[in-house]
């Protein structure tokens, strides 16, 4: 891991590098309240890049922006080449988990995903069925989820942002609510997923995880003007 000056890794990842984020001089407020200063980071293909810093610190409201939730006031963000808000309003190939997943409660995990899938139409039953397995729900596929644990809820929500197989993630707390063996677990897939080039934008409390997948860091800073 290794926490690199923020303009040069920006400059070594131009937008026609190819698949990955670059986020070049990002500035964003509400109202009077400033929420993020000049950001410049990218990440490529095949990395893990870490975003820590406090609550409030901007860490959510950026990766908002990079999959065209929100707007920036100032600077440029590119997902896989495009612009993100003029090429596109949201970028394609990406998969994201933002907050707390919201799903049907009266609803399986499996017909959830379904819905979402279908919704693009890219994937069938089969994938669906393999990307609950390789997070760990199999056998609770056809168990509603207003009886899913604050960990499954997380793992589903894992699996929505990796079903349709994006070269792009933006992950925010993606371990919350997972027991420690569970945790290890999505460590694990998050490997297996950098190893097949996925690009990968990750925020986390937890030092263990920042240090043992991330090749990059970027630190937060909370702004008070």
């Amino acid at each position: 891991m290794r926490t690199m000056d923020q303009a040069g890794l920006a400059a070594e990842y131009p937008p026609e590098s190819g698949t990955g984020i670059l986020v070049a001089h990002v500035g964003k407020s509400f109202g009077k309240e400033r929420i993020l200063t000049d950001v410049n980071l990218s990440v490529p293909a095949g990395h893990i890049f870490g975003v820590v810093g406090n609550n409030g610190s901007g860490k959510t409201v950026l990766m908002k922006c990079i999959c065209g939730f929100l707007r920036p006031d100032t600077g440029k963000i590119f997902v896989n080449r495009q612009q993100v808000g003029k090429d596109c309003d949201f970028p394609e190939d990406l998969g994201m988990i933002i907050e707390t997943p919201g799903f049907l409660p009266n609803l399986n995990g499996y017909r959830n995903l379904k819905i979402l899938a279908d919704l693009r139409a890219r994937i069938g039953k089969k994938e669906i069925q393999k990307t609950l397995e390789r997070v760990g729900l199999s056998t609770a596929a056809k168990k509603p989820v207003s009886k899913y644990s604050l960990g499954m809820r997380q793992r589903l929500g894992i699996a929505q942002a990796i079903m349709e197989d994006p070269a792009v993630l933006i992950l925010d707390e993606p371990f919350n609510g997972l027991d420690r063996a569970g945790t290890a677990q999505m460590r694990e897939l998050l490997k297996e997923l950098k190893a097949q080039g996925k690009a990968i934008l990750l925020a986390s409390h937890n030092a263990q995880d920042i240090e043992e997948l991330c090749d990059d860091v970027h630190e937060m800073e909370e702004e008070w003007k």
